[in-house]
């Protein structure tokens, strides 16, 4: 039998003269967790058949239950999620993923101008989409030399508006749209990525049997949103020989790589005249995000929460791991909450490699959860583990599965039962029953309930 936890977090604030302090609070989101059983994994979901002892031990020390991130019907997108998990709406309070991957990579966004997420993608020529991620093998590097190629064309110079593209990870990146001249920008247009609708502010992923990249509408009245809508539509087109002449295409044709001749772009975004509330105005507690995407990046930046951001994980995912672990305990020592997203389920469920999404799930366990219990006091800390979405490998795309959803530590009683096993089934089997993601903030900081089933 494994030894206690080691008292080694100290709270973030000292007591006082009204008793103890609060403990420290920490929401860990792992993108993409929530699966379904999969013939790969010998009928089990990926996370069920993977070696987890350390979420199987605080799953016996704590409570289980499962999250709705945002509602049946809806498969939200990442930021989406993120924006429920962290108390807030994701249709009427979030900017738009164009502005979050924006801010997150450092552009100067003011509000005039309009941010869109970008995909560079691989097309048969005549708008069939044959992959939205180039195979998922462009390196950034490539991106970045393609998004130099494309600003520098000056491709809507002709309609009054600066185009700006920025690689951002990978396949990942922001068309930013700045006017020179002429009637004003408006976000509100439809997106030309067919995978992804909008629902105000929020991104929903649909299922399309037959992908083919999309013309842009306007989504209000007025000139505004009838100019923005033609000029994505524009730059789409011009862009098309640009990058089908770029040297970076012609060496991944030799090598016999996917080709990025396409771009998918979606959830345009402005900046608001009136920022929103910030995370401490809406929970009067501050906060700290441990983040590896531009997106979730952004999403500290705009709700005001300290920026740890740690990059990509990087060819060493185990060393990555231990890495955040260790970012994050420190931050617990400094600041009552602390929100980390951590990216790696979520590509194999795309893929739909279950094998792949299981080794992931034992990587974050081993290198992740393990170092984080040998230095975390859980009767000092209260901490809730979950999924911004399910991203089932049988699908190959995000759900509105349920997520499983665990909390621990302080305050928290312990009704999971030795034997516990971390995974879909035994989440929604668990005592708290089916939480709203709005609620999941709220029952980590021991003020809210969770609602039943």
């Amino acid at each position: 039998m494994r030894p206690p936890l080691p008292p080694t977090l100290a709270t973030t604030a000292p007591a006082s003269r009204n008793g103890p302090a609060p403990p420290a609070l920490a929401l860990i989101i792992l993108d993409g967790l929530g699966d379904r059983p999969h013939p790969a994994t010998g009928g089990l979901s990926p996370v069920e058949a993977a070696a987890t002892p350390n979420l199987d031990r605080l799953a016996a020390l704590g409570q289980l239950g499962v999250v709705s991130v945002v509602g049946p019907g809806v498969a939200p997108e990442s930021d989406a999620g993120v924006y429920a998990l962290l108390g807030f709406d994701p249709v009427t309070d979030s900017p738009g993923r164009g502005v979050l991957e924006a801010l997150g990579v450092g552009v100067p966004l003011s509000p005039v101008d309009v941010a869109l997420r970008l995909n560079f993608a691989t097309s048969d020529g005549a708008g069939a989409i044959l992959d939205s991620r180039v195979g998922r093998s462009l390196g950034t590097e490539e991106a970045r030399e393609l998004a130099r190629a494309l600003t520098e064309a000056d491709l809507l110079g002709p309609d009054g508006i600066q185009a700006e593209v920025r690689a951002t990870v990978g396949h990942r990146g922001v068309l930013w749209l700045h006017p020179r001249s002429g009637v004003s920008l408006s976000p509100e247009v439809s997106n030309a990525d067919p995978f992804y609708e909008r629902v105000g502010g929020m991104g929903r992923a649909v299922s399309v049997e037959t992908p083919r990249l999309l013309e842009v509408h306007p989504l209000a009245d007025g000139p505004s949103a009838a100019r923005t809508a033609t000029a994505v539509n524009r730059f789409l087109e011009r862009a098309a020989p640009v990058l089908a002449g770029h040297p970076v295409n012609a060496r991944r044709a030799l090598r016999g790589r996917k080709v990025a001749n396409a771009l998918l772009v979606r959830n345009a975004g402005s900046l608001s005249g009136t920022p929103g509330p910030t995370f401490e105005a809406r929970h009067h507690v501050p906060g700290a995000a441990v983040t590896e995407m531009p997106v979730e990046r952004g999403i500290a930046r705009v709700l005001g929460l300290t920026d740890l951001f740690v990059g990509p994980m990087g060819a060493d995912r185990d060393a990555a791991l231990r890495e955040r672990a260790r970012v994050t305990l420190e931050a617990l020592r400094t600041h009552p909450f602390v929100y980390v997203h951590l990216k790696g389920p979520d590509e194999p469920g795309h893929d739909g490699d279950a094998l792949r999404k299981k080794e992931i799930v034992e990587a974050l366990d081993r290198s992740f959860f393990g170092p984080f219990l040998e230095g975390v006091d859980l009767g000092r800390c209260r901490l809730a583990v979950t999924a911004d979405h399910a991203t089932p490998c049988v699908l190959k795309g995000h759900a509105d599965d349920p997520v499983p959803f665990l909390l621990v530590g302080a305050g928290v009683p312990a009704t999971g039962g030795s034997g516990t096993k971390f995974g879909e089934r035994a989440a929604a089997l668990g005592t708290l029953g089916t939480v709203a993601g709005r609620d999941v903030f709220d029952l980590l900081a021991g003020r809210g309930t969770a609602r039943a089933r």
